[in-house]
């Protein structure tokens, strides 16, 4: 098959890449040369953040692909994230290292359900978490992250329904915080419902001096649990200013990589999830699907290519723009 026909039918180009150091050379090569940034989450693999000319959370990536001069992105995350980049930069070619790197949050909410909850309340504002299909954005008022979902439905006037979707443990936490009654979409992230209330439990008496700091995604009952909830920056940010030595971070693992580098003296430890894995952590396997290797063919080869009609990209772009400005 053509690089065309991979892209489309495997999900990323497979082809030899350079190793070692030679690897990291080669694709500092390739984006000097095509004048591409290089954007990553703070849950890729920290080789990965290394080599990124921009790490964050949603938001934080969001206003970073919108800022952009570059000629090509390549977005190390997930496909939502992506479709994200596109919506904001229609003139610029964005490419996944692996299209196969879906969101389970994000395929919670198919759309014609989430059109038959519109119908059932016609007049209602519709925040819809970044975490969720270009399709879902274009039929969506105003979009949200983590950062500034409470921003956000501040932002709405009192006498207006609110849908909130897809995370039904954010829009809770949300409407905690706000004291709004949100019609709440009942989606969530697998890898933040997976962590262990009882690992957790055992790991407090473990280290009685451990603060428990939680991103919003969690269930209730480890919220409820924490001394500190909020976005993956806010968690990092956090942490750099406590005086506290000893922190139990609840949320994807791959945060923990900035986290250590900003506060290399300090101990922290990753939220133990119910499943057995390899790291006894948090992991997003969608998040592990971006490699080195798939990052150099992404630029290489430019592809896998996002992209989108202007019928679904242009109400996407609305809705996205309405947070940026908020969030300025």
């Amino acid at each position: 098959m053509n690089l065309q026909e991979e892209a489309v039918e495997v999900g990323y180009i497979s082809r030899s890449a350079p190793k070692g150091a030679e690897l990291i050379n080669a694709i500092k090569k390739l984006k000097a040369e095509k004048n591409a940034v290089i954007l990553a989450h703070y849950y890729v693999d920290g080789e990965i953040q290394e080599l990124a000319d921009y790490v964050g959370d949603s938001l934080g990536l969001s206003q970073a692909a919108e800022k952009t001069d570059a000629d090509l992105i390549v977005f190390c995350g997930v496909h939502f994230m992506g479709e994200t980049a596109k919506i904001l930069n229609p003139s610029k070619k964005v490419v996944v290292p692996d299209f196969n790197a879906g969101c389970s949050l994000a395929d919670s909410v198919p759309v014609e359900e989430f059109a038959a909850l519109k119908a059932q309340h016609p007049d209602a504002v519709v925040v819809s978490y970044i975490n969720c299909s270009a399709e879902i954005k274009a039929m969506t008022d105003i979009i949200c992250t983590s950062s500034n979902a409470v921003q956000v439905v501040e932002s709405i006037p009192a006498d207006k329904e609110i849908i909130f979707a897809p995370d039904a443990n954010l829009g809770r936490y949300v409407a905690h915080k706000t004291g709004r009654e949100l019609i709440l979409w009942e989606g969530a992230c697998m890898v933040h419902i997976d962590i262990s209330l009882e690992k957790l439990k055992q790991l407090r008496v473990e280290f009685p001096d451990a603060l428990l700091i939680a991103h919003p995604e969690c269930q209730e009952m480890i919220l409820r649990e924490a001394d500190y909830v909020g976005s993956t920056t806010a968690l990092l940010n956090y942490v750099e200013k406590s005086d506290k030595q000893t922190f139990i971070v609840a949320t994807e693992a791959g945060i923990l990589h900035k986290m250590k580098l900003a506060v290399p003296n300090k101990h922290l430890i990753p939220a133990p999830a119910n499943e057995q894995n390899s790291c006894a952590c948090s992991e997003c396997p969608y998040m592990k699907m971006n490699t080195m290797e798939k990052l150099y063919n992404a630029l290489f080869y430019e592809l896998p290519e996002i992209h989108l009609s202007e019928e679904i990209r242009v109400p996407a772009y609305k809705a996205l723009k309405a947070m940026l400005e908020i969030s300025k």
